[in-house]
């Protein structure tokens, strides 16, 4: 079994589509809006990344937003004042309390590592009742630069001083989990959507649709 689990932040332990589906929007435009606010935010890291144009990740969420309102024709400031409101604190997936409590419970190490900020990752797990369930929260403010990059990934090792192989990394973004694979972790992708697999440089050990069956998994490596 391994001793540490670490896991992205944002579709994978906390429901990005919570903060559109909870604002009151219209059912028929909530989605659609939700959907462009991810694609974007993710778009933006990787190109702020290979420019080198490095702002935190609350600020891409903010400029991500601000585009999805446009192409929805939100201009409304209370929608987008709302919007980031309920951003900051994000619904978790059902399984996710009870699956950490048991893994804790059984001796294993958890920790977050996200594009998030610092501040943004203490006010989801505050938010969601998880204070004290992470030895840390790694978030890539460290080294200025997102993930894929593998300075973001060093973090694990620099905090906890364990190898790549001692680390189980999971996931509910392919790329995420392609490039962890790569970089050496044991890896589970996350697969909430059921989508198919990237086609990149790594590819996962296992695959599930939510965490239920991760404790199981984890005893059984």
């Amino acid at each position: 079994m391994v001793a540490l689990c670490v896991f992205d932040a944002y579709g994978t332990l906390f429901d990005v589509d919570a903060a559109a589906r909870e604002s009151g929007i219209a059912a028929e435009i909530w989605p659609r809006l939700s959907a462009d606010w991810r694609r974007k935010q993710l778009e933006y890291t990787w190109l702020r990344s290979v420019a080198g144009a490095h702002v935190d990740f609350w600020q891409i969420t903010q400029d991500a937003l601000d585009w999805a309102l446009e192409a929805q024709g939100l201009r409304e400031a209370g929608s987008r004042a709302q919007l980031l409101a309920l951003y900051r604190h994000l619904a978790v997936f059902p399984e996710v309390p009870a699956v950490l409590a048991l893994l804790r419970a059984r001796g294993v190490a958890l920790a977050i590592l996200s594009n998030g900020s610092r501040a943004m990752l203490e006010d989801a797990v505050h938010a969601a009742g998880l204070d004290g369930s992470f030895a840390a929260l790694l978030s890539v403010d460290a080294v200025g630069v997102f993930k894929p990059a593998r300075a973001v990934y060093d973090l694990v090792g620099q905090r906890f001083g364990a190898a790549p192989q001692e680390v189980l990394f999971v996931s509910s973004n392919g790329w995420d989990i392609c490039a962890g694979a790569a970089y050496g972790f044991r890896t589970l992708w996350l697969n909430r959507a059921g989508l198919p697999m990237d086609r990149l440089h790594g590819a996962p050990e296992a695959e599930m649709r939510n965490m239920t069956d991760l404790p199981r998994y984890i005893r059984e490596l």
